[in-house]
């Protein structure tokens, strides 16, 4: 298969590239490199990946033209969309962003899969569009109406658009709503990351909501696996289902949308003791009140996915903490 994957110097990304390389497959990347974290980290991913079936093309999704000719030109078989203006507190500070890279950007690349007639589009969608759902485990038949956050809205926003791409034009879309995705090569600006770097520091870490936070950690192995094998699983059009008695994960058009989840939430002191066990070092903490664009829970019901791939994720906090720990330690010679 011919892949596009967007977001290829992510977190996300740029894993799941080395996956689909390492089966054969050509992939051809984009990312626009932004400086919303380190830039180097990046770079040190995309050369981690290294191989002659990859090559990153360096545009912006909001590029309306740019897309356009890309998906002319290489008659891509499936699309794995992750770009996006990542991050729940940034959307607060810079709301613009959010709008160019996650609505318009992805108007584009659904464009680009209508006009090409594209076998299959995946996408990132995000836990975070439970909002103020309380009922738990989070499961994808649950109405998602209340985001927190604008990012949460602009994910909500994806799942919609990509329906009405799929109703009007047959275009089998995947949503994949991740929870809590961490590990090795893992983004700066999220928990597992900055606890890590403030700890060997000496820093002090700030604990949300005094530390009654409850969060289902994803390792990223487990996400990608996830990822990969969704992509061969084509959503086909269902005309007995109705908006009335269906879930809104499922439709009469090639629509489908997914948990990514570990399945398991941990207490947030629980993950912080995870780390400070590996590093062998107590942090110092700082507990102050819930933020803005916070949610208190998220627990993924991932029975779904599990029925669609035969798939279920493995790898526990402890292992996962670790892991990432180890790769931390030498990247940043720590």
């Amino acid at each position: 298969m011919k892949y596009l994957v967007t977001g290829a110097a992510g977190f996300i990304g740029s894993a799941v590239v080395e996956k689909l390389v390492a089966t054969g497959h050509e992939i051809v990347g984009i990312d626009n490199i932004n400086d919303y974290y380190d830039t180097a980290l990046k770079y040190a991913r995309l050369k981690r990946i290294g191989h002659k079936n990859f090559r990153l093309v360096e545009l912006d999704i909001a590029d309306r033209e740019s897309i356009r000719q890309l998906f002319e030109s290489e008659s891509f078989d499936r699309v794995i969309h992750l770009a996006a203006q990542a991050g729940v507190r940034y959307s607060i500070e810079n709301p613009h962003a959010y709008a160019d890279s996650n609505l318009v950007g992805y108007l584009n690349i659904l464009e680009g899969c209508r006009n090409t007639k594209v076998q299959h589009l995946v996408y990132a969608s995000s836990s975070s569009i439970y909002g103020l759902n309380n009922k738990t485990p989070f499961a994808t038949s649950d109405s998602v109406d209340h985001p927190v956050s604008l990012y949460a809205a602009t994910k909500k926003s994806n799942e919609l658009m990509a329906h009405s791409y799929s109703h009007l034009y047959d275009i089998p879309t995947t949503g994949l709503r991740f929870f809590t995705v961490y590990g090795s090569w893992g983004r700066p600006d999220m928990a597992p990351f900055i606890f890590t770097r403030k700890i060997l520091d000496g820093e002090t870490i700030d604990i949300n909501n005094n530390g009654d936070m409850w969060r289902d950690f994803t390792h990223i192995d487990d996400v990608v696996e996830g990822v990969v094998r969704i992509a061969d699983v084509i959503p086909n059009r269902d005309e007995s289902w109705t908006a009335e008695s269906g879930t809104p994960a499922t439709s009469s058009a090639p629509y489908a949308v997914y948990n990514i989840g570990h399945g398991s939430p941990i207490n947030l002191m629980g993950f912080v003791k995870a780390i400070e066990d590996e590093l062998g070092i107590e942090a110092k903490k700082n507990f102050r009140d819930m933020q803005p664009g916070d949610v208190y829970q998220t627990y993924a019901d991932v029975e779904d996915l599990f029925e669609a791939t035969g798939y279920k994720p493995k790898v526990g906090v402890k292992e996962g903490v670790a892991e990432f720990i180890r790769w931390y330690r030498d990247f940043y010679n720590k």
